[in-house]
């Protein structure tokens, strides 16, 4: 009986988990080097980006994630052959008009970067430990595309001093693989312009099982990620640009998932937004490009699942931080 509501309790969390084996961002579009490996070195600049997203806020033991990441090109005609794209203080505006009829295609380069993701759902924390590497050469004067990968492991750990049980020592956790440790593959590519991009990416791509040392049962499966993304800029003035963007998901066995964002920029000083993600919720984005060095976006979600009862949201702060960025550039020029 003790084993039994043991188990009990594990698939409850795994049923929660099964949409969502990866942490889900309203504020991808923030950091899509979060979903494709190719976005690495996209950027003139080391990218270094530090997140926070508290879900369902509310729901005892419900994900908070919490990630790392930094990305920088290696290759010196891209980052210091672009003087004529950028000057001393940023140069032009890379949301207006006259940045895209001006946008000449990246030099061919290599990105490097890293990042530290984890996620823990109740007693169970997942942590991603990953390196990536990405190659972008312009296929016309105007278009880029890249492709990357990212390599490493998967940790996923089971908490045993959150679980309550009759008999302390049960032996389903005290004699139980609690610690795990996975290989973690992922592959992308992204095809992008001065005014849209197009990414295909997935995650997860060497599907595992996590077990209990103590019984044969499989208790979880991790399967691959797929994701596709796309956006456009749309020029309403001079000074305000909107930029539409889309998501879509296919995690099998669930069904096809999808998000729908809207951004707004004034310029490249501050940007606000609003997200639908099918089935789930609706999310209102802000974001200021302070200077330089330092950026910081936050959104608020409104549960609109049936989880809409017992959750008052999900919050999500990003902060980035830019190094190495000798043009002083404030919004990204390549990405969105």
């Amino acid at each position: 009986m003790k084993r039994l509501l043991f188990y009990i309790l594990i698939l409850f969390f795994v049923h929660i988990a099964a949409a969502q084996q990866r942490p889900q961002y309203t504020q991808y579009v923030f950091n899509n080097f979060l979903l494709n490996p190719a976005v690495t070195g996209i950027e003139n600049y080391t990218d270094v980006k530090a997140g926070y997203r508290s879900q369902w806020t509310g729901l005892n033991g419900a994900p908070v994630t919490s990630y790392l990441t930094i990305n920088a090109p290696l290759g010196r005609e891209f980052i210091e052959g672009s003087a004529n794209s950028f000057s001393a203080g940023g140069g032009e505006n890379p949301n207006s008009r006259l940045y895209t009829q001006d946008y000449m295609a990246a030099a061919p380069h290599h990105g490097i970067g890293a990042m530290v993701v984890t996620d823990k759902a109740g007693p169970i924390t997942t942590t991603n430990f990953d390196a990536t590497y990405a190659y972008h050469l312009g296929l016309t004067d105007r278009l880029n595309l890249s492709v990357g990968v990212a390599a490493g492991f998967m940790r996923t750990n089971l908490n045993t001093s959150e679980i309550t049980l009759e008999t302390a020592l049960d032996p389903a956790i005290a004699n139980g693989n609690n610690g795990q440790f996975h290989p973690d593959l992922g592959l992308g590519m992204w095809l992008y312009s001065s005014n849209y991009y197009f990414g295909i990416s997935a995650q997860q791509i060497l599907p595992q099982s996590l077990y209990l040392k103590s019984t044969s049962i499989d208790v979880i499966k991790t399967v691959p990620h797929y994701f596709f993304t796309a956006g456009v800029k749309l020029f309403v003035s001079d000074d305000i640009t909107l930029m539409p963007s889309v998501l879509v998901k296919q995690i099998k066995p669930v069904p096809l998932t999808y998000d729908v964002n809207m951004k707004l920029a004034f310029r490249d000083n501050f940007w606000i937004g609003g997200s639908y993600r099918h089935g789930d919720s609706f999310g209102a984005m802000t974001g200021f490009y302070l200077n330089s060095f330092l950026n910081v976006g936050y959104s608020y979600d409104i549960t609109t699942s049936a989880l809409n009862t017992v959750s008052s949201g999900t919050h999500e702060l990003v902060i980035g931080i830019l190094l190495n960025n000798r043009y002083k550039v404030t919004c990204p020029r390549y990405g969105f």
